[in-house]
């Protein structure tokens, strides 16, 4: 805590993560060297409640956890979800197999199983659900979860794959009551899920790995018809968010099929979003139109991760420089490659995270929390880049600085905040402020340049000094007690 005694001095302690070196690091010089940036804070302000901020559970990174020695796996799930750590409070996993699995799996492979008579999470005992329980061992205050599907059992699709497809029509209520069962089967091991979405990426992926599609009204269809009223009848809570994926035009298309249809948008709680169809644009028109679409629903951000790269080992410095290419960099058709220049994978999470916040997104859910240094386990050789890096046959383990970005947002904006409104003048860097439930304020500022930036936070009258590295973000708590003016 600063503590100066100057009675117009807010009560605050400062965190920073910078290319620098600092790791979540404590600040204790409240000073600057003049004409600084005045982010001047509005709590009487208010937007949306935070939901939460976290990582997912995948086979893949459960299973290098298992690997892995138990102190190093302690201190990994100590990192992520202690009080001491990241204090993760949304994650989410999925349905069956996904392409960060061992290898393809259903959870009932007998054709023709209307009444699923063969439905078993067995699979997921290996290393899903006992690291799920291990993490929720580390967590004070719990942690959501959010399960998704990627694909139905080819059995149950027009083309009897586990890529692409569609669900064929007279599978719909044994779908449905697939989901009811997942439900079911994962609280009877102790773990509730909070919520679902109904399809990961419902519009692609239909030659890489497990997937799905759906149209809108495809969606539309299942849910209000079969999911809805599945889940309803067997006595689930569970939240049902629908799209799940890239926040682009097509997210407009689909809140407008979702919430135009009255008796679909009664069982939608909200909307799930991914980031891949930009390496630095979060789209705030489309996250500000689905808002407004849907304004006292849920507006999830439940994928992103460092795609289409291997991890860099122990180098922090790779992670702070503009050496990134996502899938679009080579992949993207013509029109939109102007979207996925290379890019800083640092700059990529803060940039993305306060862009989301300050439009509206109330819930943030990065990708595999673990992967090796081949960027897997992925059966489809579909490497990504996580926060935690693993060597499991050395038994070595790296925090890479994308950890600490994340955790600059999930320690210190807890769930139930609320962002709240604030003014500033420097479009040099980035900011976003939320009030706790506890009344303390957290104010995340990100500054991409390489120049020092000198910030004067007010608050009621009160302020407080301090400066910003270049390449850094740093977290600005103020305690409730020094509030009042």
């Amino acid at each position: 805590m600063n503590s100066c005694a100057d009675n117009n001095k807010l009560n605050v302690s400062l965190y920073e993560t910078s290319a620098s070196g600092n790791q979540l690091t404590a600040v204790s010089d409240f000073s600057n060297s003049g004409n600084p940036s005045v982010i001047t804070l509005l709590p009487q302000e208010t937007f949306q409640t935070i939901t939460g901020f976290g990582g997912s559970f995948t086979e893949a990174s459960a299973h290098l956890l298992t690997q892995l020695s138990a102190e190093n796996r302690n201190k990994i799930l100590d990192a992520y979800f202690s009080e001491a750590g990241a204090n993760y409070s949304l994650t989410r996993t999925h349905i069956n197999s996904c392409d960060f699995s061992l290898g393809n799996y259903a959870y009932a492979n007998v054709p023709d199983d209307l009444g699923l008579q063969s439905f078993s999470v067995e699979e997921d005992k290996n290393d899903l659900i006992p690291i799920i329980k291990a993490a929720k061992e580390k967590s004070k205050d719990g942690f959501k979860i959010i399960a998704s599907p990627w694909t139905a059992p080819p059995w149950m699709k027009d083309n009897n794959s586990w890529r692409g497809g569609k669900l064929l029509p007279k599978y719909y209520p044994t779908w449905a009551m697939y989901f009811s069962k997942y439900l079911q089967a994962y609280q009877k091991e102790g773990i509730q899920i909070w919520g679902i979405t109904v399809e990961n990426e419902p519009l692609g992926n239909d030659s890489n790995w497990e997937s799905m599609h759906y149209t809108p009204a495809e969606m539309n269809d299942f849910v209000k018809n079969h999911l809805g009223t599945q889940l309803k009848k067997d006595g689930h809570q569970v939240k049902i968010l629908g799209f799940d994926q890239n926040r682009d035009e097509q997210l407009k298309i689909w809140v407008d099929a979702m919430y135009d249809d009255a008796e679909a948008a009664q069982y939608f709680d909200g909307t799930a979003v991914h980031w891949y169809a930009s390496t630095f644009d979060y789209f705030p028109e489309a996250l500000q139109y689905a808002h407004n679409k849907a304004p006292n629903k849920y507006l999830i951000q439940t994928e992103g991760c460092i795609d289409a790269e291997v991890p860099r080992w122990k180098n922090d410095a790779w992670y702070w420089s503009e050496d990134a290419k996502d899938w679009g960099f080579t992949w993207a058709p013509a029109d939109l490659k102007h979207l996925h220049p290379k890019y800083v994978p640092v700059f990529r999470y803060a940039r993305d995270m306060i862009g989301c916040l300050n439009n509206w997104v109330d819930g943030w859910i990065d990708w595999n929390m673990v992967l090796n240094k081949q960027g897997g386990p992925n059966w489809a050789k579909n490497w990504c880049t996580a926060p935690v890096i693993v060597d499991e046959e050395k038994n070595e383990i790296y925090f890479t600085p994308l950890y600490y970005t994340i955790a600059h947002f999930s320690k210190f904006i807890r769930p139930g905040a609320k962002r709240i409104g604030f003014k500033h003048s420097n479009n040099n860097i980035m900011v976003t402020a939320a009030e706790n439930p506890d009344k303390s304020i957290a104010v995340v500022i990100f500054n991409p340049n390489e120049k020092t930036e000198n910030i004067q936070v007010k608050l009621n009258e009160k302020t407080i000094d301090f400066k910003i590295q270049g390449k850094a973000i740093q977290t600005l708590l103020i305690s409730p007690n020094s509030k009042s003016s």
